[in-house]
């Protein structure tokens, strides 16, 4: 295999493409298993928590689109960070939490795998995520549009499947404006203590748009391509979680919703009356694209940090032909591999939205001192400034919440 330090990366992702690819990633397999959760916890409301999360995000994205126009570089959170604070080992450490919930991520997804097949064929675990995460290393190490144009036919499949699940439950979904009183919450610490729970479990389903801005040095016009690309796919990924939401909570009794390990898979079932094939063969897709996405992210942001020298060169390393970070990419892939082979990952699954929320928090504050210090450059569009102080304040409750929750045990 041939390689040169001086190639660059291609230039390969268009507007749809990386909507595609951030919806991938933000849409993952969570969506399929998570709305039971937040109805465990927040009851009729979930459809109120999942906007309460979605609130998060957004100002969270705005916060991104705009750092991403100002700074298209790979390790994109690093680089905010570096360029908010000055301070290289804070950006070292933000870079590497985030290869770190990526290499977590990525592993639970191959695990997770295994039990979606097991509706189909069963075979040795071992054998299933070596093979899955092998493929997934080829896959990313292949190109970023070959990447790209897997990771979007996934992501197409993984929409229709949410779009499937809402139009079984149109009978259901009827009953909304009688309904709609029950829907909304009063104004009772007991309720919205529970939608903040919610709002909590539910923010593990927007996690990865942030991701988006680690391909920014393969992205056609970055400055203008990244910025609506983030926006459009929390505004997509939002509007599919609203819609499903709303049908979960108004299909089934809450009890057996919150119960379900695969609530939309009964959704399914029960609205047709059929087994829930479908649906279970759509999840695999699901969590291949999610791990695939997760794969590509942490190769980039090594690539990213290694290019501006705070890792080893070797991690910087550009295949001539190809063009894409194939060291980097193999570090992840073998990585991915011995998490998910050896380690239980559940407790470190949870704490990656930990990680995350205090890197947007970082990112916030990156931006809320760039903005104080410097204007815009020509053609980057500049978001109000209470944009990332509200989304500060946002990221840091729901962390300080949920270490209160954990205290009270």
């Amino acid at each position: 295999m041939q390689h040169t330090e001086q190639v660059g990366l291609k230039r390969a992702l268009n507007l749809w493409f990386l909507t595609f690819y951030g919806l991938g990633t933000i849409l993952g397999a969570g969506i399929y298993v998570l709305v039971g959760k937040v109805a465990g916890v927040a009851g009729l409301y979930a459809p109120v928590a999942f906007l309460a999360a979605a609130l998060v995000a957004a100002l969270t994205a705005f916060s991104y689109a705009e750092l991403a126009s100002r700074f298209p570089k790979s390790a994109g959170e690093a680089v905010y960070v570096q360029e908010g604070f000055g301070m290289r080992p804070l950006s070292v450490t933000v870079g590497l939490l985030l290869v770190l919930s990526g290499l977590v991520s990525s592993a639970t997804l191959a695990k997770g795998f295994v039990g979606y097949l097991d509706l189909f064929i069963e075979l040795p675990d071992w054998l299933v995520i070596t093979l899955l995460v092998a493929a997934l290393g080829a896959l990313a190490a292949w190109g970023i549009a070959e990447s790209a144009a897997a990771a979007a036919v996934a992501t197409v499949i993984e929409i229709a499947g949410l779009i499937l699940i809402v139009a079984v439950s149109t009978e259901s979904i009827a009953t909304l404006p009688a309904r709609l009183p029950e829907l909304a919450p009063p104004f009772e610490s007991a309720a919205w203590g529970g939608i903040a729970a919610g709002a909590f479990l539910a923010f593990y389903a927007f996690i990865g748009f942030e991701d988006m801005v680690n391909v920014a040095e393969e992205v056609k016009e970055p400055r203008r391509t990244l910025p609506r690309a983030i926006i459009l796919a929390v505004a997509i990924s939002t509007t599919l979680y609203l819609a499903v939401a709303t049908a979960a909570v108004l299909a089934l009794p809450l009890e057996e919703l919150s119960r379900s390990a695969a609530p939309l898979a009964l959704m399914f079932e029960r609205a047709t009356g059929q087994a829930p094939v479908v649906i279970g063969a759509i999840s695999l897709f699901a969590v291949v694209n999610g791990a695939l996405v997760q794969i590509i992210m942490g190769a980039r942001v090594l690539y990213g940090m290694s290019e501006a020298g705070w890792l080893p060169r070797w991690f910087a390393r550009v295949h001539a032909r190809r063009r894409t970070p194939h060291h980097a990419t193999a570090f992840m892939t073998a990585a991915v591999l011995v998490l998910a082979l050896a380690l239980p990952l559940l407790t470190l699954a949870k704490a990656t939205s930990f990680i995350i929320l205090v890197v947007f928090s970082l990112i916030h504050l990156s931006l809320a001192a760039i903005k104080r210090r410097r204007p815009p450059p020509h053609g980057v569009r500049a978001y109000p400034r209470w944009v990332p102080v509200a989304g500060f304040f946002l990221s840091v409750a729901m962390v300080a919440f949920q270490l209160h929750e954990l205290a009270r045990g």
